[in-house]
């Protein structure tokens, strides 16, 4: 009962530092695209070069042949590496939030708790501006927007709820650690593999299958995919929903208390 107090206190006095947060989001992203001379172009140009290189080695290399049944590979590819890359941006950058703002921690009035959610929020910026790319890709090959596209920003909140307690838990952490930063270097090139972006999941095992559901990435790609191809509802897998908010909340949770217990050390360490 205590700790639920304690997650309460805690999130309550993030949302009372709103103002705060959105005005240093978007100040973390000027300063990371504006100030330079081509801009937001990077935005997608970064991104978009990757997902080019991946679309060119499946289509003419490993994959030799575009299949004929479902949506062309490019839009397979698309849906997976657009919410994979806002992933693995907010999370390499939310786990070194704390260590990167010291003067900002070291003032007394300011709340650290909001740093990692000031991370993910700058690349949000940058993940609309590829989700509204990935748009204009369906669209152009005769995907029309549809109702199901209303689940958008269900699976947007999806993706900040996981990487806010991840954030949490990772900058905390490597504040004192400084090997946590190698760890999630590594935990995303081995994700990049283990989750089904640019492969199906049907392509496992049907006895196996299930334990992609340990990933909760796996249900946020897998409902990207849903809401611009398929035109499949979150709801219709109740399983995946319901496993998928357990972890993420546990995460949630648990990165709350773990940054919330270590913060008042922070000063004295950075």
């Amino acid at each position: 009962m205590v700790y639920i107090k304690e997650f309460y206190r805690f999130i309550k006095h993030i949302i009372n530092s709103r103002k705060m947060l959105f005005a240093l989001a978007y100040n973390g992203f000027k300063e990371e695209f504006l100030g330079s001379y081509l801009g937001i172009i990077w935005a997608v140009a970064r991104p978009g070069m990757f997902i080019f290189v991946i679309w060119v080695i499946f289509t003419f290399g490993i994959r030799h042949t575009e299949s004929t049944v479902g949506p062309p590979f490019i839009l397979y590819l698309l849906c997976g590496m657009i919410p994979w890359f806002f992933f693995t941006d907010s999370i390499v950058k939310a786990c070194s939030c704390i260590v990167s703002n010291e003067f900002l921690v070291k003032k007394v009035s300011f709340s650290v708790n909001i740093l990692p959610l000031v991370s993910i929020l700058s690349c949000l910026i940058v993940h609309l501006i590829l989700i509204l790319f990935l748009i204009i890709v369906v669209v152009s090959n005769g995907f029309y927007p549809s109702i199901y596209w209303l689940q958008l920003p269900y699976y947007i909140f999806c993706s900040i709820i996981l990487l806010l307690g991840l954030g949490w838990l990772t900058s905390a952490i490597r504040v004192f650690i400084k090997d946590v930063s190698e760890v999630v270097g590594l935990v995303v090139q081995f994700g990049f593999w283990f989750t089904p972006i640019f492969w199906s999941p049907y392509m496992i095992s049907e006895k196996y299958r299930f334990l992609l559901n340990i990933n909760p990435m796996v249900y946020i790609i897998e409902g990207f995919r849903g809401t611009f191809l398929n035109k499949v509802w979150f709801w219709q897998h109740t399983f995946s929903t319901f496993l998928f908010f357990a972890l993420a909340s546990l995460i949630l949770f648990f990165g709350a208390i773990v940054f919330k217990r270590l913060s008042p050390h922070f000063g004295d360490v950075i």
